[in-house]
């Protein structure tokens, strides 16, 4: 039986191996036939952002990881609307298209779901 999962994230890109490390389980989850589902919150909108430059960081292009989260049929990232706002970014400014969520919608799209992480 499938499940859902909600994978919320909220550290900065390039923080670190923790983005990459959660988005490697997010694509193992995915591999298995589950239903995957992402949520950026706060600093973690800029994974999203356009042109990234991990600035000779010994680290993965996140940017090329989230282009591929449609083959692994992952199509549902939400962002929060206030967080984007925050961010200075509009949706034009993000690599991959997103639904936006209002913060006051948070509660009912996290029950939503079998199982929510934070990552």
């Amino acid at each position: 039986m499938n499940k859902s999962f909600l994978f919320v994230m909220q550290t900065p890109a390039y923080s670190g191996t923790k983005v990459q490390e959660v988005l490697d389980v997010v694509l193992i989850t995915a591999a298995f036939d589950q239903k995957v589902s992402l949520l950026l919150l706060d600093d973690a909108v800029f994974h999203l952002k356009n042109k990234q430059q991990n600035m000779a960081l010994i680290s993965k292009d996140i940017g090329a990881i989230y282009r591929s989260l449609e083959l692994y049929d992952i199509e549902s990232i939400y962002v929060e609307q206030e967080s984007l706002n925050y961010t200075g970014l509009s949706v034009s400014d993000l690599l991959i298209p997103i639904k936006l969520i209002a913060r006051r919608k948070l509660p009912a799209l996290l029950h939503s779901f079998d199982f929510v992480l934070e990552g």
